[in-house]
């Protein structure tokens, strides 16, 4: 597609083509997929925080019913999202890029410190954690520039590199934070909407190791960073100390063998595993429902994150390239940060302080993530649209050419 044509971002609708807009119908794997984790999380959050909210607020059903509060507002903001064209986000490029940044300077400024880390914006009786907007808002704003400067980022090292430069000002504001799991999920998925967008494999193939540089030397530079890497190799070396979080992770899951303890039954929840209804709950849930249950998250977010990478091709072929790199990167997003979370719980990477999104406890985490669900539903939508307008053009132009030759060898 040439990036100087309109990118076909949507598709208008009229009285002419509704029957066919409505016959299109939707993504059910991906809404079930979405649910079922929702469910799950919900569940979840009940059975893992009881015994920390009895301890610490005196109400053991204190944070389900913040996690519920949230996850109602989640699926509000997810239908007002669903019906906001998606021209609007190409349209707000800057926008969204200019809010991104200026939140994560904002929280530096007035944010609220929590174990060491500013990363939260206390708003009444809630804390916004911008790093959760800036995650959906600079992918926004990526898959816009990529659409406008297609030609230049494939042709071009300065094209090439100017949307890096301005992920890297983000990068940078998250690690004075500092946020390293955030900064790792942000830099990925958008190297992978490059390298989507049709970057040439070379000059990938140089970024990935200049960020690959970039991340040893920031593991080098910061000693805690280097005593988590080392603690993750051999957690047992040290496990009551750096290597406590993840061997008491790894038990949660021993206990948990095939099948589970059973729902609510989980001892390392009492207490004894850190976090254990928000960055640990898969250990929660591997404890209590088994190898079967965290198989089935697993299962549930491959479908999820597969649905949203079809949904981002059906989108290109229907010639919306804005809306397929937007599928894209919001699937890459998810996927990525899915990843990592269940990596650290199983002890397969480094510990780090990421939520495990539709299911983790974090109210802005879970209604970006709802929002995320709520942009792939009207990219879905839209290009069912435009492939049922288009079937339909088809449709008259072959009636038409059919009454134009053979009408009057019929009739005559």
């Amino acid at each position: 597609m040439n990036a100087n044509s309109a990118p076909l971002m949507h598709s208008t609708t009229t009285g002419k083509n509704a029957a066919s807009e409505n016959a299109a119908g939707f993504d059910w794997w991906l809404l079930l997929s979405a649910g079922a984790l929702l469910y799950i999380g919900m569940m979840m959050i009940t059975s893992a925080s009881t015994q920390v909210g009895e301890v610490k607020l005196d109400n053991p059903f204190y944070y389900f019913s913040r996690h519920a509060v949230f996850m109602v507002l989640g699926l509000v903001a997810a239908v007002i999202v669903s019906r906001v064209k998606i021209s609007w986000w190409f349209d707000s490029g800057w926008f969204l890029l200019f809010t991104s940044l200026a939140l994560l300077i904002a929280v530096l400024v007035v944010g609220r410190e929590v174990n060491g880390s500013t990363r939260w914006i206390r708003l009444g009786p809630v804390n916004i954690q911008p790093s959760e907007i800036a995650k959906i808002f600079l992918i926004g704003y990526l898959a816009g520039y990529l659409v406008r400067r297609q030609d230049e980022v494939r042709d071009s090292w300065w094209g090439f590199f100017k949307p890096i430069a301005v992920m890297f000002i983000a990068a940078i504001l998250l690690l004075i934070e500092p946020d390293f799991g955030a900064t790792v999920v942000i830099v990925a998925a958008s190297l992978g909407m490059i390298f989507l967008s049709g970057a040439k494999l070379g000059k990938f193939l140089v970024l990935i190791l200049v960020c690959l540089a970039l991340g040893t030397l920031l593991i080098i530079w910061k000693p805690y960073r280097l005593k988590r890497l080392i603690a993750y190799t051999d957690p047992w070396a040290d496990q009551f100390d750096t290597g406590y979080q993840l061997t008491q992770s790894l038990i949660a899951f021993g206990r948990g063998e095939w099948t589970g303890l059973g729902l609510g039954q989980s001892i390392q929840k009492l207490m004894f595993l850190p976090e254990a209804h928000t960055d640990f709950v898969y250990a929660i849930i591997a404890e209590e429902f088994g190898f079967i249950g965290a198989a089935s998250v697993v299962v549930l977010f491959s479908v999820l994150v597969f649905r949203g990478m079809r949904i981002g091709a059906n989108a290109e072929k229907a010639g919306q390239l804005y809306s397929a790199l937007f599928a894209y990167g919001i699937s890459l997003l998810i996927g990525i940060q899915a990843f990592i979370n269940i990596g650290v719980n199983t002890g397969l990477l480094p510990t780090k302080g990421l939520t495990l999104p539709l299911v983790s406890y974090g109210g802005s985490s879970l209604v970006m993530s709802c929002i995320a669900i709520g942009i792939l539903y009207r990219i879905d939508k839209e290009s069912r649209w435009a492939k049922a307008a288009e079937s339909a053009d088809e449709s008259r132009q072959t009636k038409s050419k059919y009454k134009r030759t053979a009408g009057p060898a019929i009739y005559g």
